[in-house]
């Protein structure tokens, strides 16, 4: 991989300033909570396990602590101004939301056998906004297939006939299927660019499951052309309302815990920004000049294709000299979640296999110390599981005596941590009145943020084992396979729920045996971890049936502002098939 071509964009003071103080902040934080650590499990003398037990603990830190300072600076943006996105994203009025388009931008919809109906929906709805909007003219819509079966193939070539039968007048369609489908995604868009990319400016990235209004892309193609320092411009990415139980209660966490966490870590990242893979728009010509990702060395599932092309794309395109930003509000751009805890965790296991391939990435030439910073918290997001896990487990056989007290701070300390995104934007909502009314009124906010409070108790140790095995298996060959998500709600069997979760039922058990026979005492800290474990197979059964999901819909439990009355107008779901 060749070097830049010409000087990277400087910070200016003020965000090298911010950098300064956040990593100040961040160090002290880790530094007193090892302190605090050492002291708990030190009373007596230093002992091995000890210090095992202290180096795990340490490996979990960064990622808590980064997490924590960006949630308390997201909270005091979002509480002390009207426009935070503005504060910490100074591209964000860079443009007149009424300029004419004069370029030309692609839409590349990377799909690999999906549900055609569900996607032609979802196309569909966006392409008409686009035409009602005026400015369809500016767009060109590209399916880009890498399906291998061929009944999916067959529907895939009806959906793009009936499409372009729909907007052929109005907006370019054109469909691409691969017979192989080498480098995954990246390789996909990688195709496209060598084909059609010098035709078109920008590209909008969309997944299967992308939805995107009108006035979004419109606002991120006006964005570009006002800066044209940015190379990538990433959007918020908030879930779709869903009828899955699990999907709800997982995806109202992760929206509370957005919105506080984008905008500060937007504060400190600045030009050096994050980019998701999908809902964001592309610069083509630095793209495709410096964005072409290298194959590793050895096998899969480290070497080979880079699986998680996101983040490396997003580096790259910032060592070539441009920007890489956030929108970091949230304005029409959505995903669909996993409707059940086994399709969460195979999604997540992809991700983890993707990220460790960027061990092999570190030492990149010319990277800027940020971008080294967000390689190196992508691999610390997963390697924080068997960190945890070996933390606890070397606890359960140590003999040496620790201080209760200390140790009750550090529990505290690292949950309050860990929810302090979460907490943050819900004390932001609670705050304002339109805000409360959008997510349903206070009892129906707090009743449901207590909700995934146990829900995340219950799921968190269940995804830390997956992912410790997925490791630890990593180096014998174990890796995830490339393969559509399923997307509807729709019951789990019991006997699929056992295959996918009994080694967390297993361990729970056993972990069980053990705590009460080596630390009875210490039995009701455990409860949490091991009633996940134990637990896992019948909650997997139970948040994913349709039955719940629709007592969950009627209550209003775990809303999010597109299930508002106010929001029928502008809400994709509004009439979809395809959502049930």
């Amino acid at each position: 991989m060749s070097a830049p071509p010409h000087q990277p964009l400087h910070a200016d003071a003020g965000l090298r300033w911010r950098r300064a103080g956040f990593a100040v902040a961040v160090a002290a934080t880790v530094l007193g909570l090892i302190a605090l650590m050492a002291a708990t499990l030190f009373v007596a003398q230093v002992d091995a396990i000890g210090l095992v037990m202290l180096l795990a603990f340490a490996v979990t830190l960064p990622w808590t602590a980064i997490g924590f300072w960006n949630a308390a600076i997201g909270l005091a943006l979002m509480v002390c101004s009207r426009d935070a996105a503005s504060l910490v994203a100074p591209h964000v009025g860079a443009a007149d939301l009424h300029e004419r388009i004069d370029t030309s931008t692609a839409l590349l919809a990377c799909i690999r056998n999906e549900d055609t109906e569900r996607l032609s929906h979802n196309l569909g709805w966006m392409l008409d906004g686009l035409v009602a909007s005026g400015q369809g003219g500016a767009f060109h819509l590209y399916v880009l297939s890498d399906s291998d079966d061929a009944d999916v193939i067959a529907a895939e070539a009806r959906m793009v006939g009936h499409l372009q039968a729909r907007f052929g007048g109005s907006i370019a369609l054109r469909y691409r299927l691969r017979e192989r489908g080498e480098g995954f995604k990246a390789g996909n868009i990688r195709d496209f660019c060598g084909r059609w990319g010098d035709r078109h400016d920008f590209a909008i990235v969309l997944d299967a499951d992308s939805l995107m209004t009108a006035p979004a892309m419109l606002r991120l193609v006006r964005l570009m052309q006002a800066r044209p320092s940015i190379g990538i411009l990433q959007t918020l990415v908030t879930g779709l309302p869903s009828a899955s139980a699990f999907t709800r209660m997982f995806q109202f966490g992760m929206r509370l815990g957005m919105r506080s966490y984008t905008l500060g870590a937007a504060s400190w990242q600045g030009d050096c920004g994050p980019y998701w893979g999908h809902n964001a728009i592309l610069r083509l010509q630095p793209f495709i000049a410096h964005c072409e990702l290298p194959v590793l060395p050895g096998s899969p599932p480290l070497g080979g294709p880079v699986l998680s092309h996101d983040q490396l794309e997003a580096v790259l395109m910032r060592r070539a000299g441009y920007e890489v930003r956030v929108l970091p509000d949230e304005l029409g751009s959505w995903e669909e979640n996993p409707p059940n805890l086994l399709e969460f965790i195979r999604r997540d296991l992809r991700w983890c296999q993707g990220n460790m391939q960027y061990l092999q990435l570190l030492g990149l030439p010319g990277l800027l110390p940020v971008s080294r910073c967000q390689l190196l918290l992508a691999i610390a997001m997963y390697a924080g599981a068997p960190a945890w896990l070996a933390f606890m487990l070397l606890g359960m056989w140590r003999e040496q005596p620790i201080r209760p007290d200390f140790g009750l701070v550090l529990f505290l300390s690292v949950i309050g941590m860990s929810l302090a995104p979460k907490l943050a934007t819900l004390v932001a909502v609670l705050l304002r009145r339109a805000s409360r009314r959008a997510w349903g009124g206070v009892p129906r906010i707090v009743g449901s943020a207590l909700l995934e409070f146990a829900f995340w108790l219950l799921t968190a140790p269940v995804l830390a084992m997956a992912v410790s095995a997925f490791l630890l298996g990593l180096p014998f060959g174990r890796r995830v396979g490339w393969a559509a998500q399923q997307r509807n709600v729709q019951r789990i069997d019991w006997q699929v729920a056992v295959r996918g979760l009994w080694l967390q039922t297993a361990l729970g058990l056993l972990l069980a045996v053990m705590v009460w026979w080596r630390m009875p005492g210490a039995f009701w800290l455990w409860s949490p971890v091991l009633a996940g474990l134990i637990g896992s197979i019948p909650f997997a059964w139970f948040s994913a049936h349709p039955a719940v999901g629709r007592w969950f819909v009627r209550r209003g439990l775990c809303r999010i502002p597109e299930e508002a009355p106010a929001a029928a107008g502008t809400s994709p779901l509004r009439g979809s098939p395809a959502r049930g």
